[in-house]
């Protein structure tokens, strides 16, 4: 995926959200009564390329295709830019006589069949006599005009000739959507693009495709938009434009006078302004000109009337035009009439801050803070950062210091913010500032650090002896509760919040109630308490809205978002659960917060490969993983534990032994589904079940019941259904949500071998969106049918299966192989055996890895082949691929 260089975007740059209109071209080319088909935008949405598009298409139909290209030059001579379709010998010194003759010259028996379709490429430009012949061709019937119009270019004369009438069909092109422009990536890159990046690139291309694909370019020519075999992601902050595009915006810019240049560096600088802000500045006459030839938007902002660039690549390269000099000049009459004006606007203490320190290099201290208080709240964090930074550290007291850590914190800086929050909690004078930062930093050691969870109740314990007030032990006890979910303790965790009211008390407690329910419902989640969950996590998302986001990290409805989800994901309700999680994620997604995007990418990641989905979930974990990998150890372990499950799952043997290794220095617990899942797309059932029983021990010593159940779940699946269907009966019995019920019921039926009960199974876990559990119930159900000589039910079983999987993307596993006729006639030994040997493994070879006998494995092979009808390896693997 990085190789790719800038060359090949250019050659591989689609035609992606234009289908409609190629369409639209189809039909009109088929029908008689058309005489034109006009595609109009502004510069750079694609007319060119959908009319070329169509064009080929014509050419495809049959039909002859002339080309021109209309220019203000050639329109200074009379059919400057048809000259050359004119056929030889043809004068046209006599109009009428002439244009007669070209007509007669048309009007073949060939042309009768089919007409000739004239591709004219900004028709706005051609001359007078040029738009006369098209127009009499057209009226005619001799020629379909096929030409492309700059809706926001003059020419109108032109086009009112060509474009009038029932026969000429227009469309108007406009930016792409979001969506159109996250296409566009994945079939230019080849691979997933991260919804951060998605984001950048549209905003900063404002959907021009053309703008879209210079930037693109000029950020894989420049290393800054990279791919790591799973997903593509920007680098850097900055994006770096092409030669040509910096041309192209210096070509749309350069029809502004000095006096508009002077506004547009201003916004280019300072956007948006409010009209009246700069109406201080630029004469009226220069704002219409500036709006009217559409280098700026006038838009209503509720009660404020803003103005902006028009596009955002404007500013790009007008502030990289500007001298030092000028910029200087610009922020600093700026700043002097900001002054005059007053500073009326919560913002405009951000922005005169702002702007002060970019021209001089300073600012007052107290402002600075002020700004960089407006800044962390709007989640600016490089602003924010820039303008903490800027006061003298002799004055930097623990607001300062505590504002800062929480500033690097939430923009995934945590090392940094260990070290400034440490000096934070050395400077805390009274209760309130001990608890403000030990909070804070417990978050951050967790989360960010992955400290050992030693290291974490020091900090607690430190803050003990500083903290005396019932409010103050209170909010001790909720961090501990916190801290103890995020370690593993669920249990703890959910004991010292056992007394939490329903409901929170009004003042400063809302904000620990938040706290305490948000550790309640993951703790219950992970419990197997469900439904507990579920009600705690709505709870919580209905207080948040009373509580300033700024206030702690925990009380942002991103936050609150993800808990339900997880709790709905335990709980058995999936399609909710991707639901929540996806507007949890589109939340934070501009703000660009690294914990909590890694995390409920994660999430996302964890409740796709819950519902079966694979392809899906390997998007959401190497998205997680890519936004962990600089900033957070922890979150990229589980990311990496979670893609290589999912990509064993798909039979991807090299992605997930790649995701691993790569895990395998970093700090936590063993990626056991991931191990496992990876011994199975090896064909090693064995030690994958092997796994998988350690690791189910280990979660049932810990208490972790609702990780317990899955490994137990996986277990039968790889064959293990008589070992565990009396465990899952007991967790379903203790836990709540329909999830854990129907697991149990999924491996009493494969222990019992009973078709009916699998498919009653199918039903509920499809219900509840579990696709892939749902298609291997099914899949079992067709092999116990068929093998009880049911050919129908059977049939209709394994249909119901391969329905259910089509939905899996990609998914393999052994359950579902039961799906095919011979494959069914295998023992689970066989399966073994014959998976491995598929792999190109020798007799000895698998005899070592099962500790049986070479004979035993030849054997095993004999009946495998008699059974399947196969006779040599290579065709037992080609078999077992399909």
């Amino acid at each position: 995926m990085s190789g790719m260089d800038s060359g090949n975007v250019y050659q591989r740059w689609p035609l992606v959200g234009r289908e409609a209109q190629l369409e639209e071209f189809g039909k009109v080319l088929a029908d008689p009564r058309f005489s034109a088909f006009l595609v109009l935008g502004e510069a750079g949405v694609g007319k060119s390329r959908l009319a070329q598009e169509c064009a080929e298409r014509a050419e495809s139909a049959g039909h002859a295709v002339g080309r021109a290209v209309a220019t203000a030059a050639a329109a200074s001579v009379p059919l400057g830019a048809l000259a050359h379709l004119v056929p030889d010998g043809v004068g046209v010194s006599d109009p009428v006589e002439g244009f007669a003759e070209v007509a007669r010259r048309l009007r073949t028996p060939a042309s009768v069949r089919s007409r000739t379709v004239l591709l004219v490429d900004d028709v706005h430009l051609l001359d007078a006599a040029s738009v006369m012949l098209l127009r009499q061709l057209m009226d005619a019937g001799l020629v379909l005009l096929l030409a492309t119009v700059r809706s926001d270019a003059p020419g109108g004369e032109a086009v009112a000739a060509l474009g009038h009438g029932d026969a000429v069909h227009q469309v108007d092109l406009e930016p792409f959507g979001r969506a159109q422009v996250e296409t566009v990536l994945e079939r230019v890159l080849g691979g997933p693009v991260g919804r951060n990046t998605v984001g950048r690139l549209f905003t900063a291309s404002g959907g021009n495709p053309l703008y879209l694909r210079e930037l693109v370019a000029g950020a894989v020519a420049g290393g800054t938009l990279t791919g790591d075999g799973e997903i593509w992601e920007l680098t850097a902050e900055r994006l770096p434009a092409t030669r040509r595009l910096t041309d192209l915006v210096r070509a749309r810019l350069s029809v502004a006078s000095p006096a508009d240049r002077g506004v547009l560096d201003l916004l280019s600088l300072c956007e948006p302004l409010s009209l009246t802000r700069l109406a201080l500045e630029a004469e009226s006459e220069t704002l219409d000109r500036l709006e009217q030839t559409g280098l700026i938007v006038v838009a209503q902002e509720r009660r404020r009337t803003s103005v902006r660039l028009a596009h955002p690549l404007y500013g790009e390269v007008l502030r990289a035009d500007m001298t030092a000099i000028r910029r200087r000049e610009t922020l600093v009459r700026h700043v002097t009439v900001t002054r005059e004006r007053g500073v009326r606007r919560r913002e405009d203490a951000l922005h005169l801050a702002t702007y002060e320190l970019a021209a001089t290099g300073t600012a007052d201290h107290a402002l600075l803070v002020q700004a960089a208080t407006l800044a962390a709240h709007a989640r600016e964090y490089p602003r924010a950062l820039a303008l903490l930074r800027a006061v003298p550290e002799e004055q930097q007291g623990f607001e300062i210091r505590l504002l800062l850590g929480r500033t690097l914190y939430e923009a995934g800086d945590f090392g940094p913010a260990e070290e400034v929050l440490a000096e934070a909690d050395a400077l805390a004078a009274d209760e309130s500032q001990v608890l403000a930062v030990v909070m804070l930093r417990t978050q951050n050691l967790v989360w960010g650090l992955g400290a050992p969870r030693r290291e974490v109740l020091d900090v607690i314990e430190a803050a003990r002896s500083r903290v005396t007030s019932p409010f103050g032990t209170r909010a001790l006890a909720v961090n501990e509760a916190y801290t103890a979910f995020a370690v593993g303790e669920f249990a703890h965790s959910l004991a010292l919040c056992a007394d939490l009211p329903a409901e929170p008390d009004e003042g400063p407690g809302v904000q620990l109630w938040l706290m305490a329910a948000t550790a309640k419902a993951l703790s219950l989640a992970f419990l197997g308490q469900g439904a507990q969950a579920v009600a705690w996590a709505r709870r919580a998302l209905a207080v948040q809205p009373a509580v300033e986001t700024r206030e702690a990290t925990a009380t942002h409805e991103s936050s609150h978002l993800s808990v339900l989800a997880v709790a709905l994901t335990e709980y058995g309700d999936l399609p909710e659960a991707r639901a929540v999680g996806e507007r949890a994620y589109a939340l934070i997604e501009a703000a660009n917060e690294h914990t909590d995007r890694w995390m409920v990418a994660f999430y996302l990641g964890r409740g796709a490969w819950r519902a079966g989905h694979p392809g899906r979930a390997r998007r959401w974990f190497a998205e997680a993983a890519r936004v962990a990998r600089p900033h957070s150890a922890v979150g990229l372990q589980m990311a990496l534990a979670g893609l290589a499950g999912v990509a064993a799952l798909q039979g991807d043997v090299a992605a997930a032994e790649a995701a691993l290794a790569e895990r395998a220095p970093l700090p936590g617990s063993a990626a056991h589904l991931g191990e496992a899942w990876l011994h199975v797309a090896r064909g090693e059932l064995t030690r994958a079940r092997t796994v998988l029983r350690e690791a189910a021990g280990e979660a049932a010593e810990r208490g972790h019941i609702a990780f317990e159940a899955v490994l137990l779940t996986d277990l039968a699946r790889l064959g293990g259904a008589r070992e565990v269907a009396g465990r899952l009966a007991e967790i379903a019995d203790r836990c709540e949500g329909r999830f854990y019920r129907a697991r149990a019921d999924l491996a009493a039926a494969w222990a019992a071998g009973d078709a009916e009960r699998l498919l009653a199974v199918a039903d509920d876990l499809e219900r509840m969106g579990a696709d892939l559990l749902a298609a291997e119930a099914s899949s079992t159900a067709a092999t116990l049918l068929r093998r009880a000589g049911q050919a129908r039910p059977a049939t209709a079983a394994a249909l119901r299966a391969r329905t259910l999987a089509d939905r899996c993307e990609g998914a393999r596993t052994p359950a579902l192989a039961a799906a095919d006729e011979g494959t069914a006639q295998l023992t689970g030994r066989e399966q073994e055996i014959a998976l491995l040997a598929a792999r190109g493994m020798l007799s000895k070879e698998i005899a070592a890895r099962l500790t049986i006998s070479v004979r035993t494995v030849d054997n095993h092979l004999q009946r495998i082949y008699a059974k399947l009808g196969l006779s040599t390896r290579r065709e037992l693997a080609e078999r077992v691929g399909r």
